[in-house]
């Protein structure tokens, strides 16, 4: 068996706005959990969410503006990775090499995910509302989009942030052909059967999908679902609510009829401590690779939520918090160990590295911190 790199190169999309120059791509220190900074590609505009392809060669990123080649669109981005940054001996120049964006369809593409096969980029229009695909070739750019689908209908109870759809991640799932997509603005989580020959979604209102089972799973009105993650069991999925500062547990099964899969929420629980009174809004959700913790980020309280699994319904019982020592924790990640977590503080500029503990899952600072202007997004190689 092939064991994991224990210095991976490490990805970190951010914010341009204010001193970042784009893409910056770190050394992580499998010992301390500290980071070394490598290089830092620029060219792209906000290249806030990435995407890894399943060959570890190259690179994709969420551009998220609202016009590109003259378009109200965002943009996507393909970079190919220096071969030899991701051998365990070297500790070369993990370069990033630029090799062609194209427009999203929709403005503000906040996530992209990149299809089991390897042949397609997913991504999702936070500001359009919209969700697309486009082909990935064999040289790792991107082809004119496959698939392209603007939600429509509904919108949220909150209409300063819930006015319309507000597609906010795209999440395939272990079988590859069922495709997850929290809408924000219309408090729902939309299903999608993938087509992995051709690239394309069906659409929630295709027959005769639409006539067996609803196109999309309801969220508590005013929740905003943000974020989705995946237990490793197969058997359960779990949604951070940015609006509602909740996390809500779905049973999941992808393979409980030939039309459809099922996901049914079973329980939501809150990710502030009792007695915080200021504005939250929560970002990024992952589950430990023991699937015994479950982790959510809070903008506001400015912490990560540790919550234990039951490994049987997949329920969530709070932990505590740990303080990300910085503001706004926008992402985070947990090394393919599982033995660190690095969260990336958007407005403090830092990303801040904690060490899990495999037992009770709590997080301990390693004091190892990296400055990195505006980071939004954290992605191990």
């Amino acid at each position: 068996m092939t064991q994991p790199n224990p210095n991976p190169l490490v990805f970190i999309g951010t914010y341009t706005q204010t001193t970042s120059d784009g893409i910056y791509v770190c050394r992580f220190d499998g010992e301390s959990g500290g980071l070394e900074p490598v290089s830092v590609v620029s060219g792209a505009e906000n290249p806030s969410f990435l995407a890894l392809h399943p060959n570890g060669n190259f690179l994709y990123a969420a551009s998220e503006v609202q016009e590109f080649e003259g378009e109200r669109q965002g943009a996507l981005y393909a970079y190919a990775i220096d071969p030899l940054s991701s051998n365990i001996q070297h500790r070369g120049a993990g370069r990033l090499e630029f090799i062609n964006s194209i427009g999203s369809g929709g403005q503000g593409p906040c996530h992209v995910r990149v299809d089991a096969t390897g042949r397609f980029l997913l991504a999702a229009n936070y500001h359009g509302g919209s969700v697309c695909v486009a082909p990935i070739g064999d040289d790792g750019g991107l082809e004119p989009l496959s698939c392209f689908i603007q939600h429509e209908g509904a919108s949220g109870v909150n209409p300063a942030r819930q006015d319309r759809a507000h597609a906010h991640s795209i999440n395939p799932d272990a079988q590859n052909r069922w495709v997850y997509v929290p809408d924000l603005g219309q408090d729902r989580v939309v299903i999608y059967e993938f087509d992995a020959e051709n690239g394309t979604l069906a659409p929630p209102n295709n027959p005769p999908l639409a006539a067996i089972w609803p196109p999309y799973v309801e969220a508590e009105p005013g929740a905003g679902p943000r974020h989705f993650a995946f237990h490793p069991d197969g058997r359960h999925a779990y949604a951070i609510n940015e609006l509602g500062s909740s996390i809500t547990t779905f049973d999941y099964d992808g393979d409980s009829g030939a039309h459809h899969p099922r996901l049914a929420a079973t329980q939501t629980v809150g990710t502030l401590p009792s007695g915080f009174a200021r504005a939250n809004t929560t970002a990024d959700i992952h589950v430990h690779p023991s699937g015994r913790f479950v982790y959510g980020s809070n903008r506001g309280h400015d912490s990560i939520a540790i919550f234990s699994v039951d490994l049987v319904t997949g329920g969530l019982t709070a932990l505590g918090h740990e303080p990300t020592m910085g503001a706004t924790p926008r992402n985070f990640a947990i090394d393919p160990s599982g033995e660190f977590l690095l969260a990336a503080n958007q407005d403090s500029d830092n990303i801040v590295s904690f060490r899990i503990d495999a037992e009770s899952g709590s997080l301990t600072p390693t004091g190892e911190v990296a400055d990195i202007p505006m980071p939004v997004c954290v992605r191990f190689s």
